[in-house]
């Protein structure tokens, strides 16, 4: 489903040039639920963005479904993204203009799958524990609120494939359940393939593997009891 190689982003400083990711291989199977955990400045994030076609390598491959996502246009690989890929961002990117049911209702209404999607944007609003925040903006909503708005949009279209960057990192502990138990049922019933940057070792308990990241490179790459396969 995913797979990189020899995957590397560097940037340019005034001083110097720094080296994010230094030659990452790695393949995540269909339906597997990979965690990805390292120190600040690891490159977690960095690689996340990267396997979304967020940003651009400077060095090596990227495919989803044995498509190198590099030599997409710009039209092509949002179409890809609309199809296939759920984001959730650390800093929400909510629309302030929009509701949070319609906030929900947007990717829906983008890629023409509109239909009873009011339904289903309260359908996930209500999940993710926001029942009576329908027609709330983001500024009428706590940090952690606008979260599971977030996570409830990424969640709209029913990806195969979904990545977060810190999906519980600005909530409580009983809002993170509350998103761990969506995470885990839309991986477990739909058969998602999930890419989850986290600091949280609860989170990262439940995932099928773990990638441990430093200074750039693959430090430690383990499997659940059982999980080798998935």
């Amino acid at each position: 489903m995913i797979r990189t190689r020899s995957l590397t982003k560097s940037i340019d400083t005034a001083a110097h040039r720094v080296d994010i990711l230094k030659g990452i291989d790695l393949e995540i199977p269909r339906g597997q639920f990979a965690a990805i955990m390292g120190p600040s400045g690891s490159g977690k994030s960095t690689l996340l963005g990267l396997l979304a076609g967020l940003d651009s390598p400077t060095s090596g491959e990227v495919f989803l479904d044995g498509e190198e996502i590099g030599k997409l246009s710009e039209d092509r690989m949002a179409q890809l993204r609309g199809r296939k890929i759920g984001f959730v961002f650390q800093s929400y990117h909510l629309l302030p203009t929009l509701t949070a049911e319609e906030n929900v209702l947007l990717p829906m209404e983008l890629t023409g799958n509109a239909a009873g999607g009011r339904e289903r944007a309260r359908e996930l609003l209500a999940r993710v524990g926001l029942e009576g925040r329908f027609e709330h903006y983001p500024v009428q909503l706590s940090g952690g609120e606008q979260q599971r708005v977030a996570l409830a949009r990424a969640f709209a279209l029913r990806p195969p494939i979904l990545l977060a960057d810190e999906p519980t990192g600005n909530l409580d502990s009983a809002s993170g359940k509350v998103v761990l138990d969506l995470l885990l049922a839309l991986n477990r019933e739909q058969g998602a393939t999930m890419v989850l940057v986290t600091h949280e070792q609860s989170l990262a308990a439940c995932a099928d593997r773990v990638i441990t990241l430093r200074d750039g490179l693959i430090a430690a790459d383990e499997y659940a009891a059982g999980a080798a396969g998935k």
